[in-house]
């Protein structure tokens, strides 16, 4: 009886969580062609609406694979019992570290463009912290699945 309820949490928490990521992606969406829209009629610089384009469609496409992963690993039947956690974590968590270093590395390619163009170059160390950053997580994304391999 107690894996039966816990198994209905799991899922419905699963869905709702999917729903609401789901819901966030789409506003995102929605509020990067509102941008766009606003900014050619405002006549924005062409450059500044693609800037802002590109990193609201990242952040975008990061929650939408979040919500992806979740909906995949926690709403469906537990067919993995045998699986522990780190074979889990071996599958689920290079797909969503992936998706956040290319919206972190485009982030931080992005201010380094914003800046300069607008001559802000002590700033510089902002972008450059979020690409290290970036650099540090993919390296230990790699040295985890490294440790972690079967042999």
């Amino acid at each position: 009886m107690n894996t039966l309820i816990t198994s209905f949490m799991r899922n419905f928490f699963a869905k709702a969580f999917t729903v609401i990521f789901f819901g966030l992606a789409l506003i995102l969406v929605i509020s990067l062609f509102n941008n766009v829209v606003e900014g050619l009629m405002a006549k924005t610089d062409l450059t500044e609406i693609l800037l802002k384009s590109i990193n609201t469609g990242v952040i975008a496409l990061a929650v939408f694979e979040l919500a992806l992963i979740i909906n995949k690993e926690y709403s469906e039947p537990d067919e993995d019992d045998n699986k522990n956690a780190i074979d889990l974590l071996r599958v689920t968590l290079p797909r969503f570290i992936g998706t956040v270093c290319v919206a972190l590395s485009l982030e931080g390619l992005i201010m380094v463009i914003k800046y300069s163009q607008l001559d802000l170059a002590g700033n510089l160390y902002y972008p450059v912290a979020i690409i290290a950053s970036t650099a540090l997580l993919l390296t230990s994304l790699g040295i985890f699945l490294h440790l972690t391999k079967h042999k």
